[in-house]
């Protein structure tokens, strides 16, 4: 057998490492549609349990929305349940092109190519844009899609600490010998939930003649004053050269991501990005429900205003509480632990009090940043995120937490 004993004992000795180290990571399992309250199984074979969900990225709360579901039914009836092709032999219908259009009106640029996902149009865009003469200079703390793709480009690459403008311009004043230099970044940076400097990082690019790359996932829908995202909060929409973002998050939630920017870097990975040429349309049940998606988060800002709001109010309150949790503007909410099996104890616990988290720890994050991350949700009312916060109280309280901080929890509990 190709299979062997010793390979079979070698992977369950890693597997028990994995969990003697407190990093294993165990699954949920829902039994209702997303949203701020769902029914869930933990662990896997224990009665089902109702819960708050402070944990998805279901930031607008449109992952079941009524008039999302029904334009779903409807391009599962008029167009079919999948294209059972890539988009360049027979698998582009006119309802993906004109969630393109759609998606480039919102957006505020000159084209956009829709990707099976943003993590297959990251794994795709750096290799049909830029060669080995070029040069790719990136944020440290950029999302593991993108690190991939680079990976698979032969640019030249390069980093710049953290929202560091003043290494980046070091980066860029180094790498002037390039033919291209691209400066990637996130808008909102998943783990953290703080936000790219899109104003400086453009200056600079406009300073030192190199592109910008934005990641915008965890910002689409409702970052900046209409919801374009962070190149619209940061005040520099249309000056942007290549954005990734998704569909499965914000923009109802599902799957499927998109290229979109200069018309020219949109048509090379139209005509040589990997992922695009290799891999099935996005489902044209999806499509529909990402156009009425659209529709909605155009007509009003009010689900927008009331993520804010939740956002203001949930950070503010567990501050109040006395939990150390990462500043920002974002929906993304991290109360930092530093210990992995502290933040997986203190995650169960809340689940015991009908509140849904999860730990995050290596290595999803640095060794010594193990966390627990919190996301808002438009479809969050105030009484959910007051037995959020008192069920963080609760908890907080038995593990002697509150009023902590980093030098004081590590001393506690270590890293």
């Amino acid at each position: 057998m190709a299979y062997s004993d010793k390979a079979r004992a070698a992977y369950q000795t890693e597997l028990g490492g994995i969990k003697e180290a407190g990093l294993f990571k165990e699954e949920r399992y829902i039994h209702a549609p997303q949203g701020a309250e769902i029914e869930v199984e933990f662990p896997a074979g224990s009665p089902v349990k109702h819960v708050i969900n402070m944990c998805a990225n279901n930031y607008l709360g449109l992952s079941s929305h009524p008039d999302v579901v029904q334009a779903a039914h409807e391009g599962l009836n008029t167009r079919g349940y999948g294209m059972s092709s890539v988009r360049f032999i027979c698998g582009t219908q006119d309802i993906h092109r004109e969630l393109e259009k759609k998606l480039t009106e919102f957006l505020g640029t000159e084209d956009t190519l829709l990707f099976p996902s943003c993590m297959d149009a990251n794994a795709g865009v750096f290799e049909a844009v830029l060669t080995d003469q070029d040069v790719m200079i990136s944020d440290r703390l950029v999302h593991a899609s993108i690190v991939d793709g680079m990976r698979l480009c032969k640019a030249m690459t390069d980093t710049y600490k953290h929202s560091d403008m003043a290494h980046l311009e070091e980066k860029l004043q180094e790498h002037q010998d390039k033919r291209y230099r691209l400066i990637i970044t996130d808008g909102v940076f998943s783990m953290d939930g703080d936000v790219a400097h899109m104003d400086q990082i453009v200056a600079l690019a406009e300073k030192y003649n190199a592109m910008v790359f934005l990641d915008d996932s965890h910002a689409s829908g409702f970052m900046g004053k209409m919801g374009r995202g962070t190149h619209e909060y940061g005040g520099v929409v249309g000056k942007i050269d290549i954005i990734t973002t998704t569909l499965g998050k914000a923009l109802g939630g599902a799957s499927g991501g998109c290229v979109s920017g200069r018309k020219e870097l949109v048509e090379m990975c139209r005509q040589k990005a990997r992922p695009y040429l290799f891999s099935n349309t996005v489902a044209p049940v999806i499509v529909s429900g990402a156009l009425k998606v659209l529709d909605l988060i155009s007509k009003t800002t009010e689900r927008r205003d009331k993520l804010e709001w939740n956002t203001n109010y949930w950070r503010k309150g567990l501050k109040e509480i006395g939990l150390d949790i990462k500043e920002g503007d974002s929906p993304i909410v991290p109360v930092m632990l530093y210990n992995a099996k502290l933040a997986q104890d203190v995650a169960r616990d809340m689940f015991a009090e009908g509140i849904y988290v999860v730990g995050f720890f290596f290595p999803v994050v640095p060794k010594g940043q193990a966390r627990i991350r919190t996301q808002l949700s438009a479809a969050h009312d105030q009484k959910h995120l007051d037995k959020g916060l008192a069920a963080f109280k609760k908890v907080g309280a038995k593990y002697g937490i509150l009023g902590l901080g980093k030098k004081q929890i590590i001393e506690k509990y270590g890293m």
